[in-house]
């Protein structure tokens, strides 16, 4: 014969005595009649939780999304969509009010998520858009500033005009020693950077610096992306668009936010704690 599981012997329990129990009730019930045997210490909790994870109206962190039970108002438990012995079409019907509310809720909070997702992607996109718009030398100050939010130091822009293909310098702490670091910044609205951009600035860096970043308000090609590493060259770090509004909104530069609540019912974490 196959073993029942806890909510299996619950359902069993409600169908035998033929009304909604409270959790103590069902304990019993199961321990009396040899419906399951437990092997754990606080056995009533373990039934408590399983009830509670797998009731309609209850929702929190470790709740399951298979449900087989329903919470009435007294606090005591029935089993999902099973009519309620002796309940009156008004409780009948206060109980699917409740009900409703609980899925609308839910529901609402989906809404948020969503919206703050849209809202998310369409906030990056203008932060991108106007970095497009800058000047391509107040472009390479902003690519100054960000490094030295992120911790690069001694971080210096060369003049604009004859640069050798280095924007800046400057260097990173690594363990107990620095790493010379050089950028280039590449204030591209539409065409991507392909590999050859990239080669030109490791050769440029090359015997000088330990390590290269290139920015851009563009996207890198397939074939650039490949080449951020070669055996005995300098490694480049890449860094299109999207890669550097992340980083904007990681370091708070440029981005402030707007704190705004949104409370989740975690009840039922409080209960628990209070039996």
């Amino acid at each position: 014969m196959k073993k029942r599981t806890i909510h299996e012997a619950v359902i069993e329990t409600l169908k035998r005595v033929g009304k909604s129990l409270s959790v103590r009730d069902i304990y019993d019930y199961i321990i009396l009649n040899d419906l399951y045997r437990f092997n754990a210490e606080r056995p009533q909790d373990i039934v408590k939780a399983i009830i509670r994870k797998h009731c309609i109206g209850i929702d929190f962190p470790t709740a399951r999304k298979e449900k087989y039970f329903q919470a009435l108002k007294d606090g005591t438990y029935w089993i999902k969509d099973v009519s309620i012995p002796g309940q009156s079409q008004i409780d009948l019907k206060a109980e699917i009010i409740v009900r409703k509310d609980t899925e609308n809720l839910k529901s609402k909070v989906k809404e948020l998520k969503d919206i703050h997702s849209k809202h998310t992607e369409a906030f990056k996109q203008q932060i991108l858009n106007q970095l497009k718009q800058i000047e391509p030398v107040s472009f390479e100050v902003f690519a100054k500033h960000l490094l030295d939010i992120y911790g690069f130091k001694k971080m210096t822009v060369t003049n604009y005009v004859k640069d050798g293909g280095i924007d800046g310098f400057g260097q990173l702490k690594v363990g107990i020693t620095h790493l010379n670091v050089a950028f280039q910044c590449k204030r591209w609205k539409n065409n991507s950077v392909s590999r050859v951009e990239i080669d030109k600035f490791r050769g440029a860096i090359q015997g000088e610096f330990e390590q290269g970043i290139i920015f851009t308000t563009s996207k890198f090609t397939k074939e650039a992306l490949g080449a951020t590493r070669k055996p005995g060259a300098v490694p480049i770090i890449l860094i299109d668009g999207n890669s550097l509004v992340d980083i904007m909104i990681e370091k708070k530069f440029g981005v402030e936010t707007e704190n705004i609540p949104v409370y989740i019912n975690a009840l039922d974490n409080v209960l628990n704690e209070m039996e």
